[in-house]
């Protein structure tokens, strides 16, 4: 599970920044899955080493601009680039008419197939590996935060145990692997418990935004390996953040440490904190970072590969 940021400003695009987008990309099934999608998201996807052919969802959050005028350009030039079987698009009610009304006065049509599902608190996909799940979130518009989960998987299946005990290869290790237990025609009886590893923790990741501090982010958050978090104002607008309901960088690092969480990536930066300015972006690290350490700041085009839960906790070993 790889994380990009396709765009990590608030509002309006920079210089260095572009409005709202996240990638998820999950190389195992070669699917890539996207968190809302502002202005200029196609071109930010031609500017990174993703693949607009794998996309396959695309979760939205509010209905605000910056979130979702780039929503149409991407769904138009997939059809015209003719390399994606099917888009389900879930979000806010309202999304499907606002898409319909895009179709019918700029004479689009898609050559695939899209589904817009309107969605509700609580689960909102599933397959064999995964799981969505929404709530809803605190913004002057109906918004919505996301948590995908990975589902827990058996340990590794150790075959040379198996072959060291005597147990002939083939449908028996299918059997001990999914955990069954199986007897021989020697009459010897073995439980697959025995012959697997320490079961494989899901990964989680929860994306908040656009809010003010939320319980129900909280929840979304909860022991997740990341939590990507607005933090459009520093700690010392928290006024500003009131009144126009959005996160300050210590709202982020709390929702964080209420809920658990295993990192928190920062995004959705006002541009007043542009470089030279009174206040800085790395002055929101340093207020985040105070509260929760494992606090990293976004920036246009960073990667995170999710670790497993083993491999993560063996990291903050060292």
């Amino acid at each position: 599970m790889q994380i990009t940021f396709l765009g990590t400003s608030s509002g309006v695009p920079t210089r260095s920044r572009n409005v709202s987008s996240v990638a998820l990309r999950l190389p195992q099934r070669a699917e890539l899955w996207l968190f809302d999608c502002g202005e200029g998201t196609q071109h930010q996807l031609l500017r990174s080493e993703l693949k607009s052919s794998q996309l396959s969802r695309i979760f939205i959050t509010h209905m605000h601009g910056d979130h979702i005028f780039g929503l149409m350009g991407l769904l138009a030039s997939c059809g015209l680039a003719g390399n994606v079987e099917r888009i389900d698009i879930y979000g806010p009610p309202g999304l499907n008419e606002y898409l319909q009304s895009a179709l019918r006065y700029s004479h689009t049509h898609f050559s695939y197939p899209i589904k817009v599902h309107a969605i509700r608190p609580g689960l909102i996909y599933e397959d064999d590996e995964f799981t969505v799940t929404c709530n809803s979130l605190h913004h002057r518009i109906t918004t919505f935060g996301y948590r995908v989960a990975e589902k827990d998987r058996p340990g590794r299946f150790d075959i040379e145990k198996a072959k060291a005990m005597g147990i002939p290869p083939g449908r028996v290790y299918g059997q001990l692997k999914r955990g069954e237990t199986v007897t021989l025609p020697d009459g010897r009886v073995f439980n697959g418990a025995d012959f697997s590893g320490p079961t494989e923790i899901g990964r989680k990741i929860a994306y908040c935004t656009d809010t003010i501090y939320s319980d129900n982010a909280v929840e979304l958050a909860q022991d997740a390996d990341v939590l990507i978090h607005e933090a459009t104002f520093s700690h010392q607008d928290a006024e500003m953040a009131f009144q126009r309901l959005h996160s300050t960088s210590t709202m982020a690092a709390q929702t964080a440490l209420a809920a658990g969480a295993h990192r928190l990536i920062m995004t959705h930066f006002s541009p007043r904190y542009a470089p030279g300015n009174g206040i800085e972006l790395k002055d929101l690290l340093q207020e985040a970072r105070a509260i929760f350490p494992k606090t990293d700041m976004a920036y246009d085009f960073m990667t995170y590969e999710v670790p497993r839960r083993r491999e993560a906790e063996l990291a903050f070993e060292y």
